[in-house]
C-alpha cells in the first residue's frame, strides 16, 4: 500500500501522525473536499510531468490549472503530463493517492504559490482515501520541494 511508503516517509517526523484515513475514496478535487470538509481549493492536488524525460511533480491548489505560457517560462518546455499508466513506476503512488511524500528518488518536487491563500492545505498521503493536512510552510519542508513557483493560473485568472 502507497499510503505505508507515505508513513514510513514520515516515521519520527512532526508529521508522523497528521496522517488521516477517510472513510471513503476521493477520486476528484470537489469530492476529496466534501470528504475532508474544506472547500475544493483547499486540497493540495499534486500532478505529475516529465521534463526532458524526468519525472517531477507540481503541488498547486485545488482550483488551479496549469498556465501554458507560464510552464513554459519557467521549465523551458511545454507541458507534458506523465500518462496515466506511467504515473506509478514513475513517480511511485497511483493516480489518485499522488503526493510528494514517499516518491521515488531523483523525482523532483515543487509548490505553486496558488497554495499560500491558505492556511491549510491537504493533500493525499498515498492513497486515495489518505490524506494530511499541512500549512503550505509545512507542506514544502515535508515535501523537500526545491522551490516555490508560480505555473499556474486561478478561475478568476481566466
Amino acid at each position: 500500500m502507497s499510503v505505508e511508503l507515505v508513513r514510513a516517509y514520515f516515521k519520527g517526523t512532526k508529521y508522523e501522525e497528521r496522517i488521516t484515513i477517510q472513510p471513503t475514496l476521493s477520486d476528484t478535487v470537489e469530492h476529496a473536499a466534501q470528504v475532508i470538509g474544506c472547500e475544493p481549493q483547499e486540497i493540495a492536488k499534486t500532478m505529475s510531468f516529465l521534463v526532458d524525460d524526468q519525472p517531477i511533480l507540481i503541488v498547486c491548489a485545488g482550483d488551479a490549472k496549469i498556465s501554458n505560457p507560464k510552464y513554459r517560462a519557467f521549465f523551458h518546455k511545454k507541458a507534458a503530463m506523465i500518462k496515466w499508466e506511467q504515473v506509478e513506476e514513475l513517480i511511485g503512488h497511483a493516480p489518485g493517492g499522488v503526493c510528494p511524500f514517499g516518491i521515488k528518488e531523483g523525482v523532483k518536487v515543487y509548490l505553486d504559490e496558488s497554495l499560500w491563500r491558505f492556511k491549510t492545505v491537504y493533500a493525499a498521503a498515498g492513497e486515495p482515501n489518505a490524506t494530511i493536512a499541512l500549512s503550505p510552510e509545512e507542506l514544502f519542508e515535508a515535501s523537500n520541494a526545491l522551490e516555490r513557483i508560480d505555473v499556474c493560473k486561478l478561475p478568476f485568472e481566466e
